[in-house]
């Protein structure tokens, strides 16, 4: 009876162990956690095409959820844009798992001008003290998806997460930033051999919104925090040499994943990307 009784229990206590949650699991951080701390930089790529893609986009943030459905299709391979912190300003665990991984390659699409006007405001707490901006988006330029590089996987929370980041870049303009950073790569495939180095943030060129393909099918959870993103491109300068990266990267978004591997080689930054809020809407959290 004992030994019935024992087994039973040790029975009810695999169930509930094997149910209960790991302990290791990464919750998703808040809008505001996670993309007041997201910086990218953008690097230039070599000439790649994509096999003919044609996607259908919507804007996500509220902000622009009246621009209309657009129909695109991938053009050349343009930048690579991966993590960095500014200032030795680490994002701290767990934030730091979600942003490591947001590696975005940018490709050449067209479309339509938007002529929406926007007043920016810089999220990060490095740059709280950049004035906020007037800026009236231009002609949409890029859509940058998300990558693996060197077929490196983020923990399976991590995926499901930065697998759905799909941002369109417009042209914009406004007064030059003139600030001096140090910028430190996040991801490990890149930090070893790209050092920590000073570049000068000068002109603004883009800003970059997010977006839906169709086809593809946000978790809320995700998506209450994707549709916070964006980001302000800006032009860098560097007295440092990079050293150039050879990198094989993979489509990770449900859309794109049939998409071959791509070959790419990166070597010289034009671009930090930094995260802003429109028209005083702010990511909560």
């Amino acid at each position: 009876m004992i030994r019935r009784l024992s087994s039973a229990v040790a029975a009810v206590l695999a169930v509930a162990f094997l149910s209960a949650p790991s302990a290791a699991a990464l919750a998703v951080p808040s809008p505001k956690e996670f993309v007041s701390l997201l910086d990218l930089e953008c690097f230039k790529t070599d000439y790649y095409q994509p096999p003919a893609t044609t996607l259908t986009l919507r804007h996500l943030n509220p902000v622009l959820s009246g621009l209309p459905i657009e129909t695109v299709t991938l053009g050349p391979r343009e930048q690579l844009c991966t993590p960095v912190a500014k200032n030795g300003n680490i994002p701290p665990d767990p934030v730091l798992e979600f942003i490591r991984f947001v590696d975005l390659a940018c490709y050449r699409v067209g479309g339509a001008a938007s002529n929406a006007a926007l007043v920016l405001s810089q999220l990060n707490p490095v740059l709280q003290d950049v004035p906020r901006q007037q800026v009236t988006l231009g002609q949409s330029q890029q859509l940058c998806v998300p990558v693996l590089k060197n077929n490196v996987l983020p923990p399976d929370e991590v995926w499901k997460f930065v697998s759905h980041i799909d941002l369109r870049c417009y042209g914009v303009t406004s007064q030059p930033m003139n600030r001096a950073l140090k910028l430190e790569q996040l991801n490990r495939v890149v930090a070893g051999t790209i050092r920590p180095r000073d570049v000068r943030v000068t002109d603004a060129r883009q800003l970059c919104v997010p977006v839906q393909k169709r086809g593809d099918e946000i978790p809320a959870e995700v998506l209450k925090v994707v549709q916070w993103i964006d980001l302000e491109k800006y032009d860098v300068i560097s007295p440092s040499v990079t050293p150039t990266v050879n990198l094989t990267l993979q489509h990770i978004n449900p859309v794109l994943r049939g998409l071959p591997a791509e070959r790419a080689t990166i070597g010289v930054p034009s671009q930090l990307a930094v995260p802003v809020a429109k028209n005083g809407q702010f990511p909560p959290g």
